[in-house]
């Protein structure tokens, strides 16, 4: 059965936001009861002091004001998040690449990432490993490469199964030492999701929340 990429899961959000108003709607319903009957058996020799009066029907105001307050405000963010998913779903079928060393793999698309090095490295290793941790695939690299795009082939000849690989870096300088890396994956956009306010997206397989998102362009050619 397909599925809508676009799906707002806003159930989450919305439940602590109905749960206030609900009990702002009960403690002003509880309000005028007391403040009705209060009037209703005032001694008319005594009657309410007016101040008093008054202040109570201050009172009543503010909690009405804050219960419809509470309303536009609950429908103003409905809207936002509405119109942000609207704007995330332009992105789908575009490449986005994002802060995490995990990339989605399949049949028709490799995984692929790219790197950042705090220098030239004398040498260069690529370790794949899959989604238990196992290591699949290591590759001697030339020390300029900054990006790999890997089909699953194994050195066995096999071909790795459809899924999540994760990539690791062993670069060194001239004397031995370890350099300091930042990897980023990258993926076609396929979905996007919005949950407790925060927009989701799936990228080649992979969830990546939006701060993670690092650059958006047009696939390339073929894919």
């Amino acid at each position: 059965m397909a599925t809508d990429p676009i799906a707002a899961q806003s159930g989450a959000s919305a439940a602590p936001q109905d749960n206030a108003i609900a009990q702002l709607s009960s403690d002003y319903t509880m309000f005028l009861r007391l403040l009705t009957t209060q009037m209703q058996n005032q001694d008319p020799l005594d009657p309410l002091d007016t101040s008093q009066y008054t202040q109570q029907l201050v009172q009543y105001s503010q909690v009405e004001q804050s219960i419809q307050q509470t309303k536009a405000l609950k429908d103003i963010l409905a809207r936002l998040s509405a119109q942000d998913m609207v704007q995330a779903s332009s992105l789908i079928g575009r490449e986005a690449s994002y802060a995490d060393p995990v990339a989605g793999l399949s049949a028709a698309v490799p995984a692929r990432w790219q790197w950042r090095l705090d220098g030239q490295p004398a040498s260069l290793i690529a370790t794949i490993s899959d989604a238990s941790g196992q290591v699949v695939d290591t590759r001697i690299l030339t020390p300029d490469t900054r990006s790999l795009s890997w089909d699953g082939l194994l050195a066995t000849g096999a071909l790795a199964q459809p899924g999540l690989y994760s990539l690791s870096l062993d670069a060194r300088d001239t004397s031995g030492n370890t350099m300091t890396s930042e990897t980023e994956s990258l993926g076609i956009v396929q979905s996007v999701s919005q949950q407790d306010g925060v927009l989701n997206f799936t990228v080649g397989g992979v969830p990546v929340t939006a701060d993670a998102l690092r650059n958006i362009a047009l696939p390339p050619s073929g894919n």
